[in-house]
């Protein structure tokens, strides 16, 4: 068992806490503040027990020099600050000596967010390449160390297993959360057990998929990816997406497990993937060569339906459509008004697919909506996952 905040006296310490703070933002403006809320519990914790609290976040892909102006965490230091009723001090660098005598004129109970981790990127990817020296740098900082940032906790970056690996540490009550609710999955699931796939590629769900595949009792496949299944499968798929070097993964699959993998019937396709576009509901026998298949059709939405009534546990990973655009969201409303009408424990896995669920209303419904898509998929393929690895036991 990992070691989590509650294992240190916090008391006067410094405090490095990773969060995950990489959220939408429009013009200064926060879109969905879900992750910055759902970060507040280890905070609020870390301050009651007079510790002096440094967050570090990601923010999006920073890839040039203009990217940063973009992908400024400032906006999250305002608002993090409302929701905590106490002013975050924004430090605009990832290292230097403002920082640092910032840090070193901390009083117990203040908070510090420091500028975007990613902005190490632009020399050399010293973030995400995991670069020794930055990890010792900003351990440096603090004396613990409190990986609450579930969304990369399969990732080997410097701001989590390069700071994890030089100071005492362990997890938020987010990562403890996300654990306990994703081994449910993992740890003999109540049956009928049925996971939902969607997305675009194959490639993203491929281990998910494959270690899963013998736990669950069936897999209902929807989203672009279905179109390398269907594609695999014999049929003529128009212009959809299909990821060819994966069609002899699919047709394996299908040959070995025909009875769990459930593809789509029928589908709703057009020329092209925007608003106002004239659309045809199909049978996925009748694609035409110029269309591509943007969401599932009313009769695959009833047979997903059989399969999801009277089940006990339900995973859901990538929408089923387009579902930004209103003539493509019909199947990924229909889907999460059918899971949260049944009894079963629902997670939905983060990502788009949790962004769904907030668009369309449903997040009140759902028993877990993860924080983290690319890691809830890693946790349930039962791979290392770096982040959390490197954690202290008890």
């Amino acid at each position: 068992m990992k070691k989590t905040i509650k294992d240190y006296d916090l008391s006067g310490k410094k405090v490095i806490i990773r969060c995950d703070f990489n959220v939408p933002i429009e013009n200064g403006i926060i879109k969905d503040e879900s992750r910055l809320k759902a970060s507040l519990k280890t905070i609020r914790y870390a301050r009651k027990n007079n510790a002096k609290v440094i967050l570090l976040s990601h923010l999006g892909r920073v890839q040039m020099e203009e990217d940063k102006q973009k992908y400024t965490l400032k906006p999250v230091a305002e608002r993090l600050g409302n929701l905590l009723r106490k002013k975050v001090k924004f430090i605009a660098q990832t290292r230097g000596e403002e920082l640092e005598n910032a840090i070193n004129t901390m009083k117990d109970r203040d908070v510090i967010l420091i500028e975007n981790t990613r902005f190490e990127d632009l020399d050399g990817k010293k973030e995400s390449g995991n670069d020794k020296e930055l990890g010792k740098y900003w351990a440096s900082l603090g004396d613990i160390f409190i990986n609450d940032a579930f969304g990369t906790i399969h990732r080997s970056h410097a701001s989590n297993l390069g700071i994890a690996s030089n100071l005492p540490n362990g997890i938020g009550f987010l990562v403890e959360t996300e654990i306990k609710k994703l081994q449910k999955l993992t740890h003999k699931p109540k049956k009928p057990y049925t996971i939902i796939l969607g997305g675009a590629k194959v490639s993203d769900k491929i281990g998910v998929i494959s270690n899963l595949i013998t736990k669950a009792d069936y897999i209902l496949i929807g989203g672009g990816m279905a179109f390398t299944f269907l594609k695999a499968a014999g049929f003529n798929i128009g212009s959809s997406i299909c990821e060819k070097e994966k069609l002899s993964f699919c047709k394996e699959m299908l040959d070995k497990y025909q009875d769990k993998l459930i593809l789509p019937i029928d589908v709703i396709t057009a020329t092209e993937m925007k608003e106002n576009v004239q659309t045809h509901e199909r049978f996925i026998n009748e694609i035409e060569e110029d269309e591509m298949g943007l969401d599932i059709g009313q009769k695959t939405i009833e047979v997903f339906k059989q399969y999801l009534d009277d089940c006990k546990t339900i995973f859901w990973n990538g929408p089923v459509g387009c579902f930004e655009i209103e003539e493509f969201s019909n199947g990924t409303k229909e889907l999460l008004n059918i899971i949260t009408s049944t009894k079963a424990y629902t997670l939905v896995g983060g990502g788009d697919t949790a962004r769904a669920a907030v668009t369309f209303n449903y997040q009140d419904k759902i028993s877990h909506i993860s924080t983290g898509g690319g890691a809830s998929l890693a946790f349930l393929e039962e791979v290392s996952l770096p982040a959390l690895d490197i954690i202290d036991e008890k």
